[in-house]
């Protein structure tokens, strides 16, 4: 059986490792799973301007996957120079594991969370379904793809919304379990990352409504065209703060504390 190979794809690999070889220093990013593309700009941005400045030729590779994955595979000894995650607690998690410093919030401005975004949804073109909001989320015959939230981030945020919408709307605890519940009842697969549940939306055509972040949303219209989705923003949901760390246990091993820092102080930069 043969494969077809495209060439392109074969060439930007072997840049890939054509400049990982010739670098002088190697960080890598562990990082949750829709920032893919965000990170590939900012790492060329980087690298551009840390040669410019240093004269020191620099390479950044990136790990992407759910955020709480991401976190316990830092934490079982995956040699990240920093992470990138999408809620506080994953590098909580990495700060109780000894790897990252117990007051990282204090390293970098705001809580070291350089970015934010909040939770929407995305429906096909037109809101065939009439989805507007949470409520609209647990009715039959409503299909919701949202990444698992045990260990994604995203999915998470997802939980955290629709049930401070459940005691919004004057339910108790118990009312905002049955609500969480119900919704995720109509969840027909939970992927293992965002990026998952956004191919299983978009490219498999799985499902009525996509719950994501906003950035993905925006993402995805641009990858993908305009005219295919539109986006549907929920009278509740929440600021998901992106925190970032650089991992110490890593960096001093490696030698490679200045080099994380300035990439991590870089995304507070008007370049990042």
């Amino acid at each position: 059986m043969k494969f077809a190979v495209p060439i392109r794809a074969l060439l930007g690999v072997a840049a890939l490792w054509a400049g990982i070889a010739q670098a002088d220093v190697t960080l890598l990013n562990v990082a949750y799973d829709v920032t893919r593309e965000f990170y590939k700009d900012i790492n060329a941005a980087f690298i551009e301007r840390w040669q410019k400045t240093t004269g020191e030729r620099i390479a950044i590779e990136q790990s992407h996957g759910g955020s709480s994955k991401q976190a316990m595979s830092v934490a079982s000894g995956l040699e990240a120079d920093v992470v990138t995650m999408n809620q506080a607690t994953d590098i909580d998690l990495l700060a109780r594991s000894g790897v990252v410093a117990q007051d990282w919030r204090k390293r970098f401005p705001y809580d070291s969370a350089p970015y934010t975004s909040t939770t929407v949804f995305l429906v096909r073109k037109g809101n065939p379904k009439n989805i507007r909001d949470w409520d609209d989320l647990t009715k039959p015959g409503i299909a919701v793809i949202v990444p698992n939230p045990k260990v994604t981030g995203n999915g998470r945020y997802t939980y955290l919304a629709a049930w401070g919408y459940a005691i919004k709307k004057g339910g108790d605890e118990a009312a905002a379990r049955d609500f969480v519940t119900r919704l995720f009842r109509n969840v027909p697969v939970l992927d293992g990352g965002g990026r998952g549940a956004t191919t299983t939306f978009t490219q498999r055509g799985m499902g009525d409504v996509l719950v994501t972040f906003e950035n993905e949303a925006v993402l995805i219209e641009r990858e993908l065209g305009t005219g295919q989705f539109d986006v549907v923003y929920p009278s509740i949901s929440v600021r998901a703060e992106a925190p970032v760390a650089v991992v110490d246990k890593v960096v001093d091993k490696k030698g490679t504390r200045k080099q994380a820092q300035a990439y991590l102080e870089f995304l507070y930069s008007p370049e990042g």
